[in-house]
């Protein structure tokens, strides 16, 4: 089953962490984002990615093409006899990268359908280039086999943006800084795609796959969604991006396998 990652967007509301790298790119430790969710995909046997370009297309391009030596620590050796030599091996993998230009201002809609023509299976997994989860993707991948639909969301509970009190009388007797929402879900991407998703595509650039595909869908009873009650924390400004450093640096990223 392939996996298809969403990564040409501008990123606009995370320019202030970098304006010279796609949102995909911005690293997460010594990483870009993106690599961390291939790397989340591949610990499930999940190792043949479409990456969705836009934006910015050539520094992910250049990640890829020139792969060992952007993860590797070298030594160049000059002259007649030089060459390279890489000394992190432990950061190889075993995957397969497609990268498909899909327009600069394209929507999701229409980046989704530009992907076609590589998708030769049943089913395919989606997801966003700026997102990332300790979701239990093989038990995603069962449940929408099983239920059969067109496509499946992962409902998470989006992390909270104030500081929560538990109270005692006049006393606060928990404090949680970062506390997970206790009332409605929404879309933490992650989802599982039945081919039949392209019938609901067109190719307008405007084409956002989050409304009229997915109403649509909803509509007709072909929109499940599987619940993960986990971590999950999207990159969208520079507090997400520090949040996220922060955990990989510490030790406690929930998402590290």
């Amino acid at each position: 089953m392939k996996v298809v990652i969403l990564c040409g967007g501008y990123g606009t509301r995370i320019r202030d962490v970098s304006e010279h790298l796609p949102k995909p790119m911005i690293p997460i430790g010594r990483f870009p984002i993106l690599w961390h969710i291939m790397n989340h995909y591949s610990s499930f046997g999940f190792n043949d990615f479409i990456l969705c370009l836009g934006y910015k297309s050539e520094r992910i391009k250049d990640f890829f093409l020139n792969y060992d030596t952007n993860v590797n620590d070298i030594t160049v050796k000059l002259g007649s006899s030089g060459g390279i030599e890489f000394h992190r091996e432990n950061v190889g993998v075993n995957w397969k990268v497609t990268l498909v230009e899909t327009g600069i201002a394209s929507m999701t809609g229409a980046r989704v359908k530009a992907i076609e023509s590589y998708i030769n299976g049943d089913d395919f997994m989606l997801t966003y280039g700026d997102g990332l989860g300790n979701v239990d993707l093989k038990k995603l991948k069962l449940f929408h086999l099983a239920h059969g639909k067109t496509l499946t969301v992962t409902g998470v509970r989006p992390p909270g943006r104030f500081g929560e009190l538990e109270e005692s009388g006049d006393f606060v007797t928990k404090f949680n800084e970062k506390p997970q929402a206790s009332g409605g879900r929404i879309s933490g991407g992650f989802f599982v795609v039945s081919k039949r998703i392209f019938e609901y595509l067109n190719d307008d650039n405007n084409l956002v796959f989050e409304q009229n595909p997915m109403r649509t869908l909803a509509q007709e009873r072909q929109l499940c969604m599987f619940r993960h009650d986990g971590f999950w924390q999207p990159m969208d400004t520079q507090r997400d991006y520090g949040l996220l450093n922060e955990l990989y640096k510490t030790g406690n990223a929930p998402w590290v396998v």
